[in-house]
């Protein structure tokens, strides 16, 4: 449960417009936090605030492409203008076109590369300022199971989890009151396997993904590392199906 001391929080979501990044959203807008929700569709962004808004909840949405900077600083500014201050940087957006190293599909090794693991980088850079500013914030990052383990036709993919999960520790080990948590989901429900171009790959997907949660699922778990008390940092979650075994 979300206290009276948390309720005022300001929270941004990267990859707001479905999957974990918009359950996020609305768990968190129903237990009283203001959201700030980023992505690139901001169609479904504005769906998404009005529905929020309609249930009672605060939401403000920005249009943002996490592998630009320049926007990740544009999105932050938002949130600062609108609400003077800022909480907690959820950086969710990622992308998942698994294929074989022998495919070649060199660009989208690079798009998982930019989307990934720039992205995180750049929500780092964009919130940092602030949160040692005010000596207060927290970084929710997304990573995977796929940031413990590496499955066929999944290298680049899990290298960039991996990534997420190093770059996390190193800020949490250089920080002294900014929390810095790591959310590492199993088989959810989303739209990354739409992402997948390699048949081999999907249909490799399409059987591993048997057991699977929902996306609230996620939500809860972020939820309840921002609900800790400030001298608490949950450092990492797992969290998966039951039946899911790796």
């Amino acid at each position: 449960m979300i206290t009276n001391e948390n309720t005022q929080k300001v929270v941004l979501i990267t990859g707001a417009s479905s999957g974990i990044g918009e359950a996020t959203a609305r768990l968190l807008a129903r237990e009283g936090l203001r959201v700030v929700l980023g992505a690139r569709r901001t169609d479904r962004l504005e769906a998404i605030a009005s529905e929020i808004r309609e249930k009672g909840g605060v939401a403000e949405y920005h249009a943002l492409d996490v592998t630009s900077l320049e926007e990740m600083q544009a999105f932050v500014e938002f949130a600062k203008d609108k609400f003077g201050r800022l909480d907690v940087m959820v950086n969710n957006a990622g992308i998942m076109p698994l294929s074989k190293l022998d495919v070649l599909k060199i660009d989208e090794w690079n798009s998982m590369i930019d989307v990934n693991i720039r992205g995180v980088l750049h929500g780092i850079a964009a919130a940092l300022p602030t949160f040692k500013q005010q000596h207060s914030g927290q970084f929710v990052n997304l990573s995977s199971i796929g940031g413990h383990n590496v499955y066929p036709t999944a290298a680049v993919y899990c290298a960039t989890k991996f990534a997420v999960w190093a770059i996390s520790e190193g800020l949490r080990q250089e920080s002294t009151n900014i929390r810095v948590t790591v959310i590492s989901p199993g088989v959810t429900q989303s739209e990354l396997p739409n992402t997948i171009t390699d048949a081999e790959a999907a249909q490799w997907v399409e059987e591993f993904r048997g057991a699977i949660i929902p996306a609230e699922a996620i939500a809860r778990a972020i939820a309840f590392a921002i609900e800790q008390p400030a001298d608490v940092d949950v450092n990492e979650i797992i969290v998966r199906p039951t039946g899911q075994s790796s």
